[in-house]
């Protein structure tokens, strides 16, 4: 079954991830955990033994389809990606101006009520948050209007505040006592919002196409990858994404060649090895990978070895920004 989402968020083309768990576009990881256990549990067939069969198979597909990659995305690395192109989002339509297309009472209400959006939005997502997935029918309006919530309240907050709550780590220099101590919280408090701002304009083309990917998009994707490399064409994370992309519609050659070059540019890139790795066994022969620059650092520093054992490292970690997205796809 493929679900057709069309209003708030979804309009633009957009997977509204917060609206699919029922949570504020500000929750932090600890609350989308504890949101997506609730509603696991609530569509488990354990929970709807008394369903009818049309309704056990709608909860598994919403769980499988929109649930669970809702919760890969909201919960790992690539958490901020997705916030970024929130904030984005917000600030397009505050800039914009007008009227946007909302169908659903509440959010025409939210979005011509005045004083402090926060209180007005929590108290309408949790309102509607409550029924979301009961009964099972209705689950994909009511995803809707969740999405119609948060497409105002971006729009309101002009993207602001939406990474407010992301960055956690500051909290551990809180544990030793003493002079440092005192003064290295303040500097974690300022510094957060600077570093989640992307690197390049290279990464919100990476940004835009990971959003495409998790909804199953790859032709927008590809295209969004494409403009990127014409920013930066030896952009080693821009041609691995590119190559996963080409993976999942199983265009084998032309994978090859954008997981190559991502490798020649740089031999640790986590997604290109993992690609590399997927394309090995679909090819039944290793997948030659030649990097001038890597093989002269290698032999005038003396450090092959460490390379190779870094290279190790990457595969080992599965990682990257985008790790979890490549590994779940292809299960």
């Amino acid at each position: 079954m493929a679900f057709s989402i069309k209003h708030g968020l979804f309009q633009y083309d957009l997977t509204d991830h917060h609206a699919v768990l029922g949570v504020s576009v500000t929750a932090d990881p600890g609350t989308v955990r504890k949101r997506y256990l609730k509603l696991a549990r609530l569509l488990h067939p354990d929970s709807l033994r008394n369903a009818s069969e049309e309704d056990k198979r709608q909860a598994s597909e919403l769980l499988s389809k929109l649930v669970n990659p809702a919760y890969e995305v909201l919960k790992g690395k690539a958490r901020n990606e997705h916030q970024i192109v929130l904030e984005q989002t917000g600030k397009r339509l505050a800039s914009e101006g007008g009227t946007p297309k909302l169908n659903s009472d509440i959010a025409q209400s939210f979005l011509k009520a005045g004083g402090d959006a926060n209180s007005g939005y929590t108290q309408a997502l949790n309102a509607i948050a409550k029924k979301q997935y009961r009964p099972i029918g209705s689950a994909i309006a009511t995803i809707e209007i969740l999405s119609e919530l948060n497409l105002v309240y971006l729009m309101k907050q002009g993207g602001k505040g939406v990474r407010s709550t992301a960055p956690k780590t500051p909290s551990n220099t809180a544990k030793p006592s003493g002079k440092t101590t005192t003064a290295r919280p303040t500097a974690a408090n300022n510094a957060p919002p600077p570093p989640a701002t992307p690197s390049s304009p290279v990464e919100r083309y990476i940004a835009r196409a990971q959003e495409y990917i998790t909804k199953n998009n790859f032709a927008k994707a590809v295209l969004e990858l494409r403009d990127g490399l014409k920013l930066d064409p030896k952009n080693s994370a821009c041609h691995a994404m590119l190559g996963m992309a080409y993976l999942k519609q199983d265009q084998i050659s032309m994978a090859k060649v954008h997981v190559t070059k991502a490798l020649q540019s740089n031999p640790n890139e986590p997604i290109a090895l993992q690609c590399k790795t997927v394309l090995e066994k679909k090819l039944g022969k290793p997948l030659g990978v030649s990097s001038s620059s890597a093989k002269s650092s290698g032999k005038s520093t003396g450090k092959s070895a460490r390379t190779s054992g870094s290279r190790k490292t990457d595969k080992s970690q599965s990682g990257g920004r985008f790790g979890g997205l490549f590994g779940n796809k292809n299960k």
